[in-house]
């Protein structure tokens, strides 16, 4: 009888010791569903964005090769989100199992609860003419017996009270995870369909794609012509953007070093016993000499690499950095140095981080911004206006202009560059992943 008791106790305490280990378990595990269920969400919010820009290019009989860089796009998009549904639906299943074992460790805790708690009851009645309270006081040998007494009273009753809570709370934790489980069950089945309905637009997609590389082959010469067009007016862009910063960078310089000098001058007349001569800091021809507050914005900028917003709200990237085989029209080398992204009409642009406005030119017939953060340069290439002037001091996502329409069809279309000095960097590695 004792070793049965003694078990039961144990049981009881197991089931305690893993309810309290399962807390922090839980509270990570909700953490992790949070971050899935917002990771799903952007990607749903891109889908859509992408969708839209699809039925844009779908307009432009000349943007076929656009209509398949974002098909390629949407295509990663879904196997984004279907990796997101799978690993939301494997952490649900772990979840539900564990729910599961939870909910039946509680029902036999309750059952053994419930059935001490009968046992005292049952033994209570039975003795109550051996254990009547009043009776059992005033039998007691002295005032300190009677005491104790009194107190043991209280603490069985106490005892008792708690007893009959713990199996009303046991009973609640019962019902609330069994409802925690119907719901894990209907969004387990909401997930699963979900994918269902994923894994087909996604098969979708990719036999639109092979559609669209197909047709691409019959006029291959065509695109080929009009992509060395488009490549020689880049190049073109390219060394007008070049010269314009490093001439930037003389000019910016220059204002420096007179300053510096004006300041030198005005010392060493304030003071004739202090030598003329003054020693300035040497820099390279092409590297801007930073002021202290400069060199604050430069090292910010270096420490949110990676993590700096995109230069539009949304919109698809059809043009990525580096030198590479056009991957519709391999005959054709694209050298290209930021990025090229799709987005809707009157897309707004926004600066990528705090900065100063050091140049606005007009090229092409559109408009080429310039904002310096420090040492590094952000260029928005492609504007149909801008909203700010040269000299303006600029906010992270402030907005800077509008994207201008392309001169070859009616899509919209933004190029995008990161510079350090006069030297072009991959946008790829400073921008976040959306």
């Amino acid at each position: 009888m004792k070793n049965h008791k003694f078990s039961r106790l144990l049981f009881v305490l197991a089931v305690l010791a893993v309810t309290l280990m399962l807390a922090p378990i839980d509270a990570f595990s909700q953490s992790k569903s949070a971050k899935l269920k917002n990771d799903k969400k952007k990607i749903e919010t891109e889908i859509a964005n992408t969708q839209k820009l699809l039925k844009q290019t779908e307009k432009n009989k000349n943007a076929s090769l656009q209509q398949i860089s974002v098909l390629r796009q949407q295509i990663s998009n879904r196997e984004a989100l279907i990796t997101t549904l799978n690993t939301e639906i494997f952490q649900l299943e772990e979840e539900l199992a564990l729910n599961v074992k939870l909910s039946q460790d509680l029902s036999k805790k309750l059952e053994y609860m419930k059935s001490d708690y009968s046992r005292v009851v049952y033994l209570a009645y039975k003795n109550r003419k051996l254990i009547d309270k009043v009776t059992f006081l005033l039998s007691s040998d002295n005032f300190s017996q009677m005491f104790r007494r009194i107190k043991y009273y209280s603490v069985f009753a106490n005892n008792v009270k708690r007893q009959v809570e713990l199996i009303e709370k046991t009973q609640e934790e019962i019902r609330v995870k069994n409802e925690e489980i119907v719901q894990m069950k209907a969004e387990k089945l909401a997930l699963l369909e979900g994918k269902e309905v994923e894994i087909k637009k996604l098969e979708l997609d990719r036999t639109e794609t092979t559609k669209k590389a197909q047709e691409l082959k019959q006029k291959e010469k065509q695109l080929a012509s009009t992509l060395q067009e488009k490549q020689k007016k880049r190049k073109e862009l390219d060394i007008a953007i070049k010269k314009a910063i490093e001439a930037e960078i003389v000019a910016a310089n220059k204002k420096k070093a007179e300053e510096a000098a004006k300041a030198a001058k005005a010392k060493s007349n304030k003071n004739a016993n202090t030598s003329s001569g003054s020693s300035e800091k040497t820099t390279a021809k092409n590297e801007i000499v930073l002021t202290p507050d400069e060199q604050l914005v430069s090292n910010s900028f270096v420490n949110n690499k990676g993590k700096l917003p995109w230069p539009v709200a949304k919109g698809a990237k059809v043009g990525d950095f580096g030198s590479y085989p056009h991957p519709d029209v391999p005959s054709v080398m694209i050298e290209n140095r930021g990025i090229d992204i799709l987005v809707e009409p009157n897309t707004p642009v926004r600066a990528i981080f705090q900065g100063e406005v050091t140049g606005i030119l007009d090229v092409m017939g559109t408009k080429v911004l310039m904002i310096r953060h420090g040492e590094y340069l952000s260029v928005y290439q492609n504007l149909a206006s801008v909203n700010v002037k040269k000299g303006d001091k600029v906010s992270t996502k402030q907005n800077i202009g509008t994207v201008a329409k392309s001169s070859t069809n009616n899509t919209y279309e933004l190029h995008f560059e990161v510079w350090k000095n006069n030297v072009y960097l991959n946008p790829n590695q400073w921008l976040s992943g959306r």
